[in-house]
């Protein structure tokens, strides 16, 4: 399984768009990896977690042929994981050569935001309702449960267990410490990678997002019930620059524990 992280930032990205914080000027002057876009993942180049507003320069930044995709799992409707309305430029207007239907997940809500911007009679979308703990099959080699995140009590926000050709991915951005339910569930299961949001850094909280503390909590308690499967990773990502830490300081945190730093454009094989 191949995970491709093409933006790893929390919602004003960071450098932040209107920000003159010490850190964001710093991120601005040293470049690379410390230049953080909005979060998602792809996933063998035909699963995307989230539709950011950074999509389109994903695609040109990395070359990735987003006609490809097909399939499209949406956790929340914030507009840092949900642009819909450049889904639309998926239409035979905008893009010439796409025959086969994107199929798009999520919960009412993220679906009520994607009908408004799509022309459902075309062929070219499908919408899937979803709903926590209850398994779908996407194809042959895939299957994914939703699960429920503490992040947004307005609507319900989905963390994602994804399994494909006998490897295991827990998908778990955006969230604080997750819910009993979503415990309750996990217990007795394995996994290869587990990707988590440290929006907060060193910052106190583990509530809508988690910090460096609950992470490292989280990794021993996934190793401890041996979620990890031998050679899985945790990986952090979602970082806000409010945390004040860089990249460099970020994997000073983390490296000692095994844990990974994402980046964006950060490659992974599982």
């Amino acid at each position: 399984m191949k995970l491709h992280f093409l933006g790893t930032a929390a919602a004003e990205g960071w450098p932040g768009l209107f920000c003159r914080c010490e850190f964001c000027q710093e991120a601005k002057r040293l470049g690379g990896k410390n230049i953080r876009t909005r979060s998602s993942v792809l996933i063998d180049e035909t699963i995307k977690v989230d539709f950011p507003p950074d999509t389109y320069y994903h695609m040109l930044r990395d070359q990735i042929d987003m006609a490809a995709v097909e399939h499209l799992l949406i956790t929340h409707t914030h507009t840092d994981h949900l642009f819909a309305a450049d889904l639309e430029k998926r239409m035979p207007v905008c893009a010439k050569g796409v025959e086969h239907p994107l199929h798009i997940y999520g919960h009412d809500l993220a679906l009520h935001h994607c009908a408004r911007e799509l022309d459902l009679k075309s062929k070219l979308y499908e919408l899937h309702l979803v709903q926590p703990f209850r398994t779908l099959q996407l194809d042959d080699r895939t299957q994914v449960t939703p699960l429920l995140a503490d992040h947004d009590r307005k609507q319900t926000c989905l963390l994602y267990f994804i399994e494909r050709n006998g490897k295991a991915l827990l998908y778990g951005n955006d969230s604080g410490w997750f819910p009993d339910e979503t415990w309750a569930w996990l217990e007795g299961k394995s996994f290869d990678a587990a990707i988590l949001d440290c929006t907060k850094g060193p910052l106190p909280g583990r509530r809508n997002h988690m910090n460096i503390e609950a992470i490292l909590e989280m990794n021993e308690l996934f190793r401890q019930k041996q979620m990890l499967r031998d050679g899985g990773r945790l990986i952090a990502t979602h970082f806000s620059h409010n945390c004040g830490l860089l990249h460099e300081d970020l994997e000073k945190e983390f490296s000692p524990h095994g844990v990974l730093v994402a980046y964006d454009g950060m490659v992974h094989h599982v």
